[in-house]
This record gives C-alpha cells, structure tokens and sequence, in this order.
C-alpha cells in the first residue's frame, strides 16, 4: 500500500498550513483560515460523542455527512484525495497534526457517500502518527512460524460492563484454527503478571500484545484499569505498562475496549492509545468511544485472522474493518482508530505453507482429559469454558509459587460437589502454564498406572525417556528416593517442569472411614506422599494437581493447597448460557422451557450442558419435556451428588444445618451460618460438610474470607428437614446476620 503524510499545523493563530506527501515525496502545501478549522471541530463535537446517536446508528445519514465534510477539509480545490483513490492496493493516511484535528473521525472519510476506509477498491487506512522516530529500525522481516499473541484481560470486581474475555479468546482461536496461533494468557490481570509474563518469554517473543478492559482518565491522564491480586481496580498508566513490558513491545498493542483511543478534552489530553505509542510501542489499535462486546470480539477475530494468514498490519486492519461494515452490519466500525511511529506496516508472520514454517507447538489441554470408554473429552474445550476468574488466579498463584518459599504447596486440590467444572477448571490450568508438560490420569492410579508417566510426558532427548524408565521400573530403590532422582536438578525431568493430574480422585483413590471421612487407598497412600515428598525436597518447579468431590488429609510432610469451587455466579452463567444453542436467549425453544431448565441446574455448568441437549429432543411433548428436565435433573443429583447416599449418612443436625443455610440463596461468611446453627458442633458440621462436598467454600472476593453455600441441587432433599415456623425463623436470623454483617459494619477489603 502507499504511504501519505498529512501534516496540519497553525501558522499564526487565524491560519493553518496543510501539507501532502506521497512515499516521503516533496510535499504539496496549501492554507486554510482557522475559522473553518474551528468550525469543523464543533460540529464533529455536537455529532459524534459518547451521548450523540449518529454514531449508534448502522448507515446513519450524519456520519455520511461527516465524513463528506472531513473529505473536503482534506481534499481542498487542489483535490488532494484524487492521488490516494489512484492506487489499487489502497493507501495509508498517516496524520501528524495538533491534538484536537488529530481526534477528529477521519475514519468517516466519504466522497459521494461511500465510506473511503471500508470501500471496495482503494480503501483508505488513516493512521495517527506519533513521532518521528520508528521503534523498528532495522529491517522488519516477518516470523516464519504461527502468529504468538500475549492475551491479557482486566475484569476488576465492580466495573461494569462485565466483560465477554472467554468469547473473545475463543473467538480468536476459533478464526485462526487453520494456521494456529500461539495464544498465551496472562490471567490475572495485574501489571505484576504481565511483567512476569513478559520477562519469562523474553523480548521479541510475542508479536501481538491484546489487552482487554476498559480506559479512563484520571486528572486528564488516560489509565488502563487492571486487577490488583484480589481482583480490585487498579489503575495503570501507559508508563506503567511500557516499565511492566520492560520496554520490549511486540510490534502490535491492541488495547481493546471502551474509550481506549478516546483523548480527553476533545483531544488536549492523548489517549490511552497514543500514551502507548509515546512509551515505545511501534502500533496501538484502540476503541475512540463505547463499543459492544460482540462488535470488540468480530473484529479482534477478523484482525487475527488476517495477520496469523500473513497479510500486513495495514491490510488486516482494513480486512476487519470491513467485516465489521459490511458482514456484521455493525455501527461501531468506524471507532477503530491505529495510532503509530514511523515503523513500517508490515507483515508479522509468513503464510502457512512458507518452506521452513515451523509448526504450533500448543496443544489443547481438553484432549488430555478423554472418557475411557468413548474416548471423548469430559471437560469444556478452552472455547467452551467461562468464568472461574478468581478461582484460577488463586490456583495458578500456588502453582507459580516457589517451592523453596514459606508456605509453598506442593500440589493443588480442587474439590467440590459433581458437575461444578472441577476437570475443566484443571484443564484451563494446564492451559495457563504452557511451559509445564502435562501427565493426566484419571480415576484409580496404581503403581502400573504410575508408570504411565513416561509416555505422558515429552523428555526433551530420548537418552532422558530411557534413564526416566529404567527409574520408575526399578523396584529395588523404594518409590520416594525414585521419584527424588527422577525430579532432581540432573534427573530425567530436572529441567522438564511437569504438572501431575490426577482427575476425578475419588473414584478408586479414597476410601471411606467409618465416621463418612476419607483418607488415601493403600495404592495411592504410596505414590501421592512419595511424589509431594519429591517435589518438596528437590525444590522442583513441578506440581501435583486433584481433582475430587471430597478432601482428605495432606500427605504428612507435605502441603495441599485447596481451592473450592462454587455454583457459578450469575455473570458466570449468563456467559456460559450464551454458549448453550437451546438455552441461549435468542433460541427458538419455548421460553417457559427454556426457564425451567435453567432453574433445574442451578448454576451447575454441567448439568446446564446436559439440559442445553435434552431441550432440543422434537420428540417430546411440552408437557413430556418438562418431566424429563426434572427427571434428568433428579437423575443427576443422585449419580453425582449423592453417591453412596451421603447425604443420608450424615447426622441429622448436620443436615439441618445445610436446610438452614439453605434459606439464603448467595454464599454467606461463616458467621451467619454459625447465627443459622447455633449447635455446640457448629464448627464441626462446617468442617465435614466442607470435606464431603455438601457445602461449597469459596472465597469472598471483599473479605478475602471463607463463604459459603449450599447449592441449590440439594434444596428438595434438605428443605424437608425444617418446618414452615423453622424455615421462617432462620430466614429471619440470616437476615439479622447479613443486615450486621454488611450494612452495620462492613469489612473492606485489604489495602481498599
């Protein structure tokens, strides 16, 4: 594509002078009286802001008006736009002008109302120029490998609008599965992460920085609000992000959302964007006003796709620009806005079949954790999967943690009752560690099974396979010292950082003592102390990951780290519905259907999945299907749920204080179920309840404290145990509880 400059800038204060070059040609100049340079910048003022609606409006005749007014501003009585349509291939408009010109829509551009940056033939792409100086100044040659992109999403806790981030990962993948990308995660949204982030990977690494999150000013200067470790909002400055990145910018930033190319005070004050060109980076794509999570989600997809194919920077920004006009029908394709240096343009990976393209080394986690009879994956694919936010920066902080730190575990235990996600919360942990190699079991582990490990782990030479076996196959040394020299610093796997899963543990791997608690079977009690033990004493920077409907004792010696996992919240299931086709809003199934089976899962992810297919059967009546949505719901509690008759089991005042806490219908702290149960054994039955999956234990995002919940699975089997005066008495102490708890004396979180 060709390349002109436009230079704008005041001569006196009544004038300006204009200037135009063509590939760094001799420019051509012309004047114009300030007073139209002012009059331009008020209408666009009055037309296009965050509170006008021409912008809100897919073909909105103003914005064809405004764009035909910015034309002739450009175009002028010497037709300066004449020599830009010329060219085939389309051109770049880079604008160096001062700050309010700069922030007006050149995006609009139109001549006989036809949009120039989203035509047909000889699109238009302006681009904001920062600068003189170019970040690349050596040649710019692309990678001849997949597209490597650093992903990192800012969800702070009471920022609305919640963002979409898993559609918007998923939605990358998805449209470029046929070149593959490497896609690598930053998941807690801190500035500390991605400096972490950034560092390991090592500079020129990643071609593509996406942060996902919403701008804002602050004093006029434009911040990115980001997560602090408990999931605040943080406030960062592009500053900042330059120091978390260590300087070393990959040649693309995109920050996508709200108001990240906005310039405060119509454009005195730069925006977010442009801070990010200012602190080195070469590119930075950002949203000049509000956009919708969908219309964000199509054009990164679209934007992806482009670069991971091989096309340049300004072509893939066109190519997703027209998406969004012309196949998505979108009125927020025009708030798009590219600031940049002087670096070219250019493409930042070669095209699949290029000779000596490597190929993606990724693999998808969900493949690992297959059925043993259908051989089909039990977990939701990393497209599938929503939610969790908070659960997995706990889980991947005990992950990440040095072993030889106080207070490091040596595994991680994700308990919870069947069907919260606990496999698939494991997979996207495998997922957010690529640089550990992955051996999952699942169900009952012996030591034959053990031995496994050697074909589940990729050694990095085969000499490393040979001496890992001939370990593990040599019985004369005991199991710990094996596993020891095994994970030591010059054994097989000292430099192979692994991550350990076994899945679905309490099938074959606990067994029940007579007080309904578990402990380790006998095959089991000898590899899982043997392996924490190991890991602990050769300080290796691998981990052990468990997943299980109940909890048992920690190996002794060794630390587990446990993470609970609740009933997804009503942001986390309204995502996750969203992915469900006959449960969605939109499907065509009966409304009232569609309620009714949301309501049997009660915000289990894998109940909802199994009623999303069960809804679609043609074959049964309204009437019929409704039955068959309890049936299966009731089918579900007792295969996953209420195994071996648990909940029977348990003494009765136990099971009544489940029916107490189960009058309130979100997670409470622990000192209203102690108001709901004041029994000498209060803390006993909250203890065993938690180990035996009956009552979820999270952690409240404000407190940092345990709360808790019974879900609303067990409602009809413990709602019996009260009577109506009861049921009324304890919905009463609840509210006495919550109303002290958090209207009287509210506890704010650390630091907040």
């Amino acid at each position: 594509m060709s390349t002109f400059d436009l230079e704008v800038f005041a001569q006196t204060s009544n004038h300006y002078e204009l200037r135009l070059s063509a590939d760094g040609g001799p420019p051509r100049t012309r004047n114009l009286d300030g007073v139209a340079v002012d009059e331009l910048i008020t209408l666009v003022r009055h037309d296009y802001s965050t509170d006008a609606t021409a912008q809100k409006v897919y073909g909105a005749t103003r914005l064809a008006e405004l764009g035909t007014r910015l034309a002739e501003f450009l175009d002028g009585d010497e037709r300066w736009l004449t020599p830009m349509l010329a060219h085939p291939a389309g051109a770049v408009l880079r604008i160096s002008a001062e700050q309010r010109l700069r922030h007006l829509p050149w995006e609009l551009l139109a001549r006989e109302g036809a949009f120039l940056t989203v035509a047909g033939r000889a699109p238009l792409l302006p681009v904001r120029a920062v600068g003189e100086h170019a970040a690349l100044t050596g040649p710019v040659t692309p990678g001849n490998r997949p597209l490597r992109v650093l992903f990192m999403a800012a969800s702070p806790e009471g920022v609305e609008p919640v963002l979409n981030f898993e559609a918007e990962e998923a939605a990358i993948l998805a449209a470029t599965r046929r070149t593959g990308t490497d896609l690598v995660v930053e998941e807690s949204g801190t500035l500390e992460g991605l400096r972490f982030l950034s560092h390991d990977y090592g500079p020129g690494h990643f071609d593509v920085l996406h942060l996902s999150g919403h701008a804002t000013t602050a004093g006029g200067q434009p911040v990115f609000l980001l997560e602090d470790e408990y999931g605040a909002p943080t406030r960062a400055t592009a500053d900042q992000l330059a120091e978390a990145m260590q300087g070393h910018w990959p040649r693309l930033v995109f920050v996508s959302g709200c108001l990240t190319a906005d310039a405060p005070e119509g454009g005195v004050f730069p925006s977010m964007s442009e801070s990010l060109v200012q602190a080195g980076a070469p590119a930075v794509l950002g949203w000049a006003l509000p956009v919708g999570d969908v219309a964000a989600t199509d054009f990164a997809a679209a934007l992806y796709q482009a670069l991971a194919d091989g096309g340049s920077l300004d072509r893939a920004i066109i190519a997703a620009r027209r998406h969004l006009f012309h196949d998505r029908k979108s009125s927020y394709w025009h708030l798009l806005r590219v600031y940049a240096d002087r670096s070219p343009l250019a493409p930042l990976v070669t095209p699949l079949h290029t000779k000596g393209r490597k190929r993606l080394q990724v693999r998808a986690a969900d493949q690992q954790f297959l059925d043993p009879q259908t051989q089909l994956s039990r977990v939701a694919s990393r497209a599938e999967f929503v939610g969790r936010r908070r659960v997995i920066q706990r889980c991947l902080r005990v992950l990440r943690q040095p072993a030889d730190t106080p207070g490091a575990a040596q595994g991680l235990l994700l308990a919870g009752m069947g069907g919260l996600g606990k496999s698939s919360l494991a997979s996207r942990l495998l997922e957010r560690m690529p640089t550990h190699q992955r051996a999952v079991w699942y169900g009952r582990v012996d030591a034959i099974r053990f031995r496994e490990l050697i074909d589940k782990v990729r050694f990095d030479d085969p000499d490393q396979r040979t001496e890992a076996a001939k370990l593990l196959d040599n019985e004369q040394l005991p199991l710990p010292i094996r596993l020891r020299y095994l994970l030591d610093v010059d054994g097989p796997l000292g430099e192979t950082p692994c991550l350990f899963v076994f899945d679905d543990f309490e099938t074959g791997n606990l067994d029940t003592r007579d007080d309904g608690s578990r402990v380790l079977a006998p095959a089991m009690a000898e590899i899982l102390p043997a392996l924490l033990a190991a890991i602990r004493d050769t300080d290796s920077p691998s981990r052990v990951v468990i997943t299980s409907r109940y909890r048992f004792p920690a190996p002794a010696g060794t630390t587990l780290a446990v993470a609970a996992l609740e009933t997804l919240t009503p942001v986390e299931q309204t995502k996750k519905i969203a992915n469900l086709t006959n449960l969605r809003p939109e499907s065509t199934i009966n409304p009232t259907i569609r309620t009714r089976a949301i309501e049997a899962a009660a915000g289990n992810p894998r109940l909802l999945d199994w009623l999303n297919r069960i809804v679609s059967d043609a074959a049964l009546d309204v009437d019929g299907l409704l039955t068959a949505i309890e049936g299966e719901a009731e089918r579900f509690r007792r295969e996953t749920v209420l195994a071996d008759n648990l909940l029977d089991s348990q003494p009765l005042d136990l099971r009544r204080m489940l029916a107490r806490v189960n009058v309130v219908e979100l997670p409470v702290p622990a000192a209203t179920v102690h108001a709901l149960h004041p029994h000498p054994d209060a803390a006993q039955h909250l203890q065993r309840a938690v180990e035996l999956g009956l009552l979820e234990e999270g952690t409240d995002p404000e407190t940092h404290e345990p709360r808790y919940f019974v879900s609303n699975v067990l409602h009809p089997l413990v709602r019996p145990l009260l009577t109506d005066d009861e049921h009324t008495e304890a919905c009463a102490a609840a509210a006495r509880s919550l109303y002290q708890l958090w209207v009287l004396a509210p506890t704010p979180a650390d630091g907040h």
